[in-house]
Formats: C-alpha cells, structure tokens, sequence
C-alpha cells in the first residue's frame, strides 16, 4: 500500500487497510493455520465465501506481497496459493486473536488442522 493511499501513519489503521475486511482474516487463517493452498478448498471453509469475494481477497494479498500464486506441479490446470516471508509473519496475529477468542467468546473452539493427504 502506497503511502498515499493510507488514511494515516498509525500501524493499526494501515494494518487494517491491509486485512481488515470481513473475509482477508479468515482466508489468511485458512493458509497460515489449516495449511490451505487451492482456490476450492479455500471456498469449502465453513464462513461460505462467495467465488468473486475469494478471488478479489486472493489478488490483494498477491498485490500486498502477502501471498504469491503459483502453478499447482501436481496439476498444471490449477493454481496455489503459499505465504510468502511476509504472510508468515502474519501468524503471531492470527494466534493471538484465537487465544482472545477461546478465552473471551462463548461457545469458540479449537478448529482441527486438515488432514494430511495419501
């Protein structure tokens, strides 16, 4: 994000210009914690995110340095999505917000991690 486009200096409001919607949390949550790489399984997450919503979310984190899309080797018709160095810097925030959520939400739980495929 250019300086320009920013409403202010202040870290919170640019992080929030970043990833503060009501879907960009939830597909990073989906990468960085459950290990989710392809369009489908991005859309099969429980919060049923519509297909344009996804691709728009998935270009801004592309455009943001967030995430990089590449060709999938076991598949070369489809495309994956992988965190880059900075994406990844992202998971301390997303365990801190489910720790606050576990702790302060009613009825929150613990979400497995897929499992691994054969």
């Amino acid at each position: 994000m250019t300086s320009q486009a920013r409403r202010s200096n202040c870290p919170i409001a640019c992080a929030l210009d970043l990833v503060g919607d009501r879907w960009t949390l939830l597909v990073l949550r989906d990468m960085l914690l459950l290990g989710k790489t392809r369009f489908d399984e991005f859309l099969a997450s429980p919060e049923g995110i519509a297909t344009n919503i996804l691709s728009d979310r998935l270009a801004r984190l592309e455009e943001e340095k967030l995430v990089e899309r590449s060709r999938d080797p076991d598949d070369g018709r489809r495309v994956i999505y992988r965190p880059t160095e900075r994406g990844k810097s992202f998971v301390p925030v997303l365990t801190a917000m489910r720790d606050w959520g576990l702790k302060n939400v009613e009825g929150t739980r613990v979400f497995a991690p897929p499992r691994a495929k054969r």
